[in-house]
């Protein structure tokens, strides 16, 4: 896609959403906004996936930028949603570059369960802190943007229009990354490593830049969330919170950015009814259906773009 089309795309994307908050229920635009946050983080997934490579443990930077937003805001005072998301960002970045040399040397279920086993170290660890809050985790004081302070439904359209901003930026940027020369090479990572390596690139530099670029598009997710909800706790560092972003991952395939963001509105939509009408074994709705998605998209429905594409291009 030239960089033309995908700016319109991005403006049309964004101008359709914000129009949309307008006329949405209070619950149905706090279901998109956790939804677009959590995208955030299975975003992220899919970097990895296209390399070959699953992440169970994205949970430790959506936790990471959670915990900032509110410690921020309690410590310090400072409650502006951009300063706090940019820190978000940060702090994940700082973290996974730590960590991401070191595991972009595991490939299989070494990864997935070497990123698993750091999730759940953070999330132990924040039990244990009662200084913040312990498993009782804190509360997160409401955004300011730019010195604006809104409140009521005011303040749950500024966020939501926050987060589209936030999400079209990101899945134009992911778009231009994947269609360059280091997002084909993990493509070509996930066919033939050894290939990749014989024409002179990292696959060790490419996994440790997908893996910093994931956490960082986790830490920010984790930002909008803990505003979104006002509180936050240690089980936004454990493992069922990270299969979550994979479920998301899963559904939507490496294929299409945007999917993403529609398989985890489907996932808040189908979990949230799910629990409404079924409370007790609304779990089993959630696996029944992505089984139904797995058997019919193989490929997730980033694929059914894909196709579409292929067969405008007449290939």
């Amino acid at each position: 896609m030239s960089a033309v089309k995908l700016s319109v795309a991005a403006v049309v994307a964004l101008m359709a959403l914000i129009t949309s908050g307008v006329y949405l229920p209070a619950w149905a635009m706090f279901l998109v906004t956790m939804a677009f946050a959590k995208g955030l983080v299975s975003l992220g997934i899919i970097c990895l996936m296209r390399a070959g490579l699953v992440s169970f443990g994205q949970g430790l930077y959506y936790c990471i930028g959670a915990y900032i937003a509110a410690l921020m805001s309690e410590w310090t005072g400072i409650t502006d949603i951009a300063f706090l998301t940019l820190l978000g960002v940060l702090a994940a970045v700082v973290l996974s570059s730590i960590f991401g040399p070191l595991l972009a040397n595991y490939r299989g279920i070494f990864f997935a369960m070497l990123t698993l086993s750091l999730s759940m170290i953070l999330y132990g660890t924040l039990a244990k802190l009662n200084v913040i809050g312990g498993t009782d985790g804190l509360n997160v004081a409401s955004p300011t943007f730019f010195g604006y302070q809104p409140s009521g439904r005011d303040l749950g359209f500024a966020l939501f229009v926050f987060t589209c901003v936030l999400t079209v930026v990101a899945c134009a940027a992911l778009r231009v990354f994947f269609d360059s020369e280091r997002g084909l090479i993990l493509l070509g990572i996930r066919e033939n490593e050894l290939r990749i390596e014989y024409l002179g690139a990292s696959v060790q530099n490419a996994i440790t830049v997908a893996y910093i670029m994931a956490a960082g598009l986790a830490g920010a997710g984790g930002v909008i969330a803990a505003l979104a909800i006002g509180h936050v706790d240690p089980e936004f560092s454990f493992w069922t919170t990270s299969g979550e972003f994979v479920f998301v991952g899963i559904l939507s395939g490496f294929y299409s950015v945007g999917a993403v963001f529609v398989s985890s509105v489907i996932l808040e939509l189908v979990r949230s009814f799910s629990n409404l009408y079924f409370p007790t074994t609304w779990q089993m709705s959630l696996g029944v259906f992505l089984l139904i998605v797995i058997y019919l998209l193989p490929n997730g429905l980033g694929s059914l773009l894909s196709k579409r594409d292929r067969e405008r291009k007449g290939t």
